[in-house]
């Protein structure tokens, strides 16, 4: 039997993970990328860390609020066309956001915005270890002026959750919403990530 022929059947949509850098967006995405393809969705992973960048790059990656919209278009093309699409950006500018959001809904496209909620002073922290550790290529767009969204579809505090817990609780969400349906998951009790293809140690406090 070919691959397509194991794909799980339901809808593409959206799920943008936004946050100041540091607060666990690629872990998290990562994670949950893994689950869901264990699961047999399409999924495909749009990333803006600097390590693991796979967006565009270009005049406009210089620019945030355009960088977003751009990001925002390729994530609702993929989308359309039946990929769960796991952005991670942090995407500092809230009306740029808010323009993709918009782009989503007048295509008829789900979209979920999950803010990784977690204090500036552990972000920081989190990105001093990880330059100490020689992982990491410098500042990302965000840190100064970062926009946390008023009404997100899910808000997680990122410092009190494993990369595990998080990337459940955004699983869960996307069942409740209709996004991913029980039938497709066999196990749809237990969401098991440390079978998946998730950063190791995804279930430590780490990120």
């Amino acid at each position: 039997m070919d691959d397509d022929g194991l794909r799980c059947g339901c809808a593409g949509a959206t799920v943008w993970f936004t946050g100041l850098p540091g607060s666990g967006k690629t872990a998290v995405a990562r994670a949950l990328a893994g689950t869901l393809r264990a699961r047999r969705h399409r999924v495909e992973l749009l990333d803006g860390d600097a390590r693991h960048a796979t967006l565009p790059t270009g005049p406009a990656r210089d620019d945030p609020g355009r960088y977003t919209e751009r990001t925002g278009l390729a994530a609702e093309v993929l989308a359309r066309n039946g990929f769960l699409t796991l952005v991670s950006a942090t995407a500092p500018d809230a009306g740029s956001r808010d323009a993709v959001r918009r782009r989503h809904e007048a295509t008829g496209t789900p979209y979920v915005e999950v803010h990784l909620d977690a204090p500036q002073s552990v972000c920081a922290e989190r990105r001093s270890a990880r330059e100490a550790a020689g992982s990491t290529d410098g500042a990302t767009a965000g840190d100064a002026a970062y926009e946390p969204p008023a009404h997100p579809d899910l808000r997680l505090a990122t410092h009190r959750m494993s990369v595990a817990e998080s990337a459940a609780a955004v699983y869960v969400l996307l069942a409740d919403k209709g996004v991913v349906r029980s039938r497709c998951d066999e196990t749809s009790n237990r969401l098991l990530l440390a079978d998946v293809d998730a950063d190791p140690g995804a279930g430590q406090r780490t990120y």
